[in-house]
């Protein structure tokens, strides 16, 4: 691309040079036989003022020296009226047409004595016509000096087209290069830290744009990677005690002739929830490794019917804990129009809204309820759940979404650390928002508003 691009400049500044010196030179050329043809017309004026009586024949013979006067001569128009001794300059038909009054004067390139010269040959009286030579060997001098010299100026200009072209093109594209030499990098360490450097502000380009956005996808790719990285070791660390406890169990019920029957019935329910506790992780980051909701299954859910069932679930999965339910009379019986329905996965809201129920069943305590209250909120629905439990310390608040995330609070209660993550991913593929908060008066309270249309 920087070899085009220099070529590119040279080319095109090599072409203007190239013309600006074609054209200087016909200029100058033009120039030079006009001044002569200048000189020419004078001197045909003179020596038509110095031989208006003088038959055919040579007016003045001298012209062969370069500081000499012009040649003239006149020409009639009868060939047999010819002087006996000739004529010194050429003569042809277009001379005696001229003299017979058939064609305008004109200007010709001739030799005199092995010399270049440039004639004139014009109307005179009385059926005659006159010619007036110059030597021409300065003006051809003149234009031969000026060509060499434009050539030298145009070969300058070629190769300082050149050298321009390979500065701009190594100046233009030196982000690129950079761009370049960082992807490179990342190619070879596989490090996504690595940034373009930008010129200061206020020299700002396309290509600087480009790196600007190259180092934005950096940054997004080094989030993934580290987000992934965290994901792997945090799924790592939470696998590892359930893993070692099921091997414990599962070595324990191996020498099970050694164990009493209870303590046999024990290991075994112990086995048998602990493999629920590692299906369900494992189901769990499964759920979370898949950012997009499946299309064909996109349907218009009737929000009411769908928090009622999920609170009638979670008072089975919690019987010790109460649940108050309220929705709004408008979107108990709304329809798709009045904001009642909104489009998604149902199996999908339904886990949404069980961790979110779960979650505030957890950190309840006893004999206080989990309010969950659907409403609207400028024609879209708005569900909140809120506990009555310690809430949210306010240095927990930004990482409750984390995944594997668990405050203080909640490290000796069951549960992995992704439930909430969860949540939010699945909330986001609907197009709704959810965001988590401290409630008045003590607890936590969880805010899921949905969007226009929906975004699965």
């Amino acid at each position: 691309m920087r070899t085009r691009l220099a070529l590119a400049v040279t080319a095109a500044v090599a072409f203007v040079a190239l013309g600006v010196c074609v054209a200087a030179f016909l200029v100058v050329r033009s120039a030079l036989y006009e001044q002569l043809d200048s000189s020419l017309t004078q001197s045909a004026r003179l020596a038509a003022q110095r031989g208006a009586g003088a038959g055919p024949g040579t007016l003045a013979g001298e012209c062969r020296f370069r500081a000499a006067p012009a040649c003239a001569e006149v020409v009639p128009r009868d060939p047999g009226r010819d002087p006996a001794k000739g004529f010194l300059l050429p003569v042809d038909e277009r001379t005696r047409e001229v003299a017979a009054g058939e064609r305008r004067p004109f200007y010709t390139d001739i030799e005199v004595s092995g010399f270049p010269a440039r004639m004139l040959t014009t109307d005179f009286a009385d059926g005659r016509a006159l010619q007036v030579a110059l030597r021409a060997d300065s003006v051809e001098a003149g234009i031969t000096e000026a060509a060499w010299q434009l050539v030298l100026t145009g070969a300058a200009g070629v190769l300082l087209a050149a050298w321009l072209g390979y500065w701009v093109s190594r100046t233009g594209l030196a982000p690129v290069t950079r761009l370049t030499a960082t992807a490179e990098r990342i190619a070879a360490t596989r490090d996504p830290r690595h940034r373009i450097e930008l010129p200061p502000p206020g020299r700002e380009d396309e290509i600087t744009r480009l790196a600007d956005s190259f180092n934005t996808m950096l940054g997004e790719l080094e989030q993934s990677v580290t987000a992934q990285r965290r994901l792997v070791a945090d799924a790592s660390h939470e696998l590892r005690t359930p893993l070692t406890a099921l091997r414990t169990n599962a070595e324990l019920l191996a020498r099970a002739d050694r164990l009493t029957p209870e303590q046999r019935a024990r290991a075994s329910g112990a086995l048998g929830r602990q493999l629920r506790e590692v299906t369900g992780l494992v189901n769990d980051l499964i759920e979370l490794a898949r950012d997009e909701e499946p299309q064909p299954l996109v349907e218009r859910v009737r929000l009411a019917a769908l928090l009622e069932h999920g609170v009638a679930a979670a008072r089975t999965h919690w019987p010790a804990v109460p649940f108050a339910l309220r929705v709004a009379e408008e979107l108990r019986t709304a329809g798709e129009e009045a904001g009642g329905t909104v489009p998604g996965v149902p199996a999908r809201l339904s886990r949404l809204l069980a961790n979110l129920l779960d979650n505030a069943a957890k950190f309840s305590p006893p004999g206080l309820p989990v309010e969950v209250e659907l409403t609207a909120s400028g024609g879209r629905p708005q569900l909140t759940v809120r506990d009555h439990g310690p809430g949210i310390a306010d240095e927990d608040l930004p990482y409750v979404f984390d995944r594997f995330y668990r405050a203080n609070a909640s490290r000796a209660l069951p549960g992995s650390g992704l439930g909430l993550a969860m949540a939010r991913q699945i909330a986001r593929a609907h197009g709704a928002e959810l965001t988590a908060e401290r409630a008045p008066g003590g607890g936590a309270l969880f805010r899921l508003g949905f969007g226009g249309g929906g975004a699965v």
